[in-house]
């Protein structure tokens, strides 16, 4: 094919083709796709299935097609399908593993955000958080709220006195009881 070409055209011939391939890989795609979509919504009309279930399939089906789009036109630029793979699966894990990893300092930053905004208490008031009928729950006055913790002073019977800080995660997942003044003995 080669020599029936102009010599002009030679250098650019490798382009051509790359951007011919891809064309093609890209009208594939597009036509297999349209394909799938007649057959999924004939499927449907014929077994009277849900919309969503026919949308669910529609979407995945295309994201599969055009996704191995994709690799293929990856492959014909030289990069290896395993390569990548490899690659979006360790940065999965390692996304994975700092997510779970600052899940407890997220939550708390966020239940902290909802305290500003909600205002279950605010600072000075005393607070009680409920455990549950039978026992009591942390007692004390709102003296900070920081971003992970809140810290309440407590007086124990004996007279002395104590800090406690609380995760704010807590807040939210517990039972709050709110006095804007000294509580009852």
């Amino acid at each position: 094919m080669k020599p029936l070409l102009p010599e002009w055209l030679h250098p650019w011939l490798e382009f051509i083709t790359l951007g011919l391939q891809v064309m093609l890989v890209l009208l594939s795609a597009w036509v297999l796709n349209m394909l799938v979509r007649r057959i999924v919504r004939r499927l449907g009309e014929r077994y009277s299935l849900p919309p969503e279930l026919i949308l669910i399939g529609r979407r995945s089906i295309a994201f599969i097609i055009y996704a191995g789009a994709l690799l293929t036109i990856l492959d014909r630029f030289g990069v290896s399908g395993t390569v990548l793979w490899t690659a979006f699966t360790g940065f999965a894990a390692v996304a994975a593993v700092a997510f779970f990893a600052a899940w407890s300092v997220l939550s708390n930053i966020f239940c902290t955000l909802l305290i500003f905004t909600t205002r279950p208490f605010r600072l000075h008031d005393h607070i009680e958080v409920i455990e549950n009928g039978e026992k009591p729950g942390l007692k004390g006055q709102v003296t900070d709220i920081n971003l992970i913790y809140t810290t309440l002073h407590e007086r124990l019977p004996d007279g002395s006195d104590t800090t406690l800080h609380v995760p704010n995660s807590l807040f939210f997942q517990r039972a709050i009881r709110r006095w804007r003044s000294l509580p009852p003995v």
